[in-house]
């Protein structure tokens, strides 16, 4: 088994449970891993035996683009999604983070992580 990983992806987005979250919009850091066997692809260098990272990003990217009130329920909708494109994945994290979250107080970022393993979502 092995990861594929997406560190740092940077989106503008509109998410939140205020209103106004969903108005003016927020940054938000998002990290995605899927844990799969790609021995086939590093053996034979294809990349129809792995997952390829560019059409993870665009799940990411659409999901993103899509607004929601809760970072769980994003979550969730990327995990399946990843599940769901790649049937080779045996297990996806995330982590969502919101910058400077709206709490009243000094805070760096908010954020939720996901662990789903392809059993434990059907």
């Amino acid at each position: 088994m092995g990861i594929i990983a997406l560190e740092g992806l940077e989106f503008f987005a509109y998410h939140g449970f205020h209103p106004e979250e969903r108005i003016i919009g927020n940054r938000y850091g998002v990290d995605i891993s899927v844990k799969t066997d790609f021995r086939k692809a590093a053996e034979e260098d294809k990349i129809k035996y792995t997952v390829n990272y560019g059409t993870l990003y665009e799940i990411v990217k659409e999901e993103m683009s899509i607004s929601v009130l809760l970072l769980e329920h994003l979550a969730q909708k990327i995990v399946q999604r990843v599940i769901i494109q790649f049937p080779q994945v045996e297990e996806v994290e995330i982590t969502i983070r919101k910058f400077n979250p709206p709490i009243g107080g000094v805070c760096k970022s908010s954020k939720v992580t996901l662990s789903q393993s392809r059993h434990s979502s059907q």
